[in-house]
C-alpha cells in the first residue's frame, strides 16, 4: 500500500513539474559539464551553457560528483529537451529548468539522490517549484538514495568554501620567506 501511495505522490509531483513559468526553448543536449551544467544546441544552432536552477550537485572531485554527472548524462545527453530559461548568472550561463517528455530533470536529479535542493536561491524560484524540490530532497534522504546513502554527505557549497580556504592558506604559506 505504501509503495502505491509513494508512486502516486511521485506521479503527481512529476505531472505538476511540467507547468512552466514561460515559453520553453527546445534544443539538443550536446555536452554535460557536471551534474548541474549542460550545453544546449538550439534549433537556430546557438550553443547555450545552462546551469540547472534550484539544484546543486557534488563537485567533480567530491564524492558522487562523477556519479551525478553520469546520471544526468544518462537522462539527457544527445536527447532533445525543452528548457525554461530564467536568467543569466555572473558567469554568463543561462539558468533554467530542463524538461524531457514533460519531466522536470532538475527535480529528478534531487529525487534520484544526485543533487541537493539549492535552498539559498529558493526565493528566486516559483513557490510551487521550490516546494516540490524540497519534498523531492526529503524523499531521497528518507530512502537513502544516491548521495544520501553516505553517512555524512558534504553539501557542494561547503566543499567549495573549504577548497577556497585551503587555497588561500596555501598561498599565504608560500608567500612567507624564511
Amino acid at each position: 500500500m505504501n509503495a502505491i501511495r509513494s508512486l502516486l505522490i511521485t506521479l503527481v509531483l512529476f505531472a505538476s513539474a511540467a507547468i512552466s513559468a514561460g515559453p520553453l526553448t527546445p534544443g539538443l543536449v550536446v555536452a554535460i559539464s557536471d551534474g548541474d551544467t549542460i550545453t544546449l544546441l538550439t534549433e537556430d544552432k546557438r550553443q547555450l551553457k545552462i546551469r540547472l536552477v534550484g539544484i546543486d550537485t557534488p563537485e567533480k572531485k567530491q564524492a558522487f560528483g562523477t556519479k551525478a554527472r553520469d546520471h544526468l548524462a544518462s537522462r539527457i545527453f544527445k536527447h532533445d529537451v525543452e528548457v525554461d530559461l530564467r536568467k543569466q548568472d555572473q558567469y554568463g550561463r543561462h539558468l533554467g529548468v530542463i524538461y524531457i517528455g514533460g519531466v522536470d530533470i532538475n527535480q529528478s536529479m534531487i529525487q534520484d539522490g544526485y543533487a541537493w535542493f539549492y535552498k539559498h536561491y529558493a526565493k528566486e524560484q516559483p513557490k510551487e517549484e521550490a516546494l516540490r524540490y524540497a519534498k523531492a530532497e526529503a524523499d531521497a534522504r528518507s530512502k537513502q538514495r544516491g548521495l544520501w546513502a553516505d553517512p555524512n554527505p558534504v553539501p557542494p557549497w561547503e566543499f567549495r568554501k573549504e577548497a577556497k580556504e585551503e587555497a588561500r592558506a596555501a598561498k599565504a604559506a608560500s608567500s612567507y620567506r624564511f
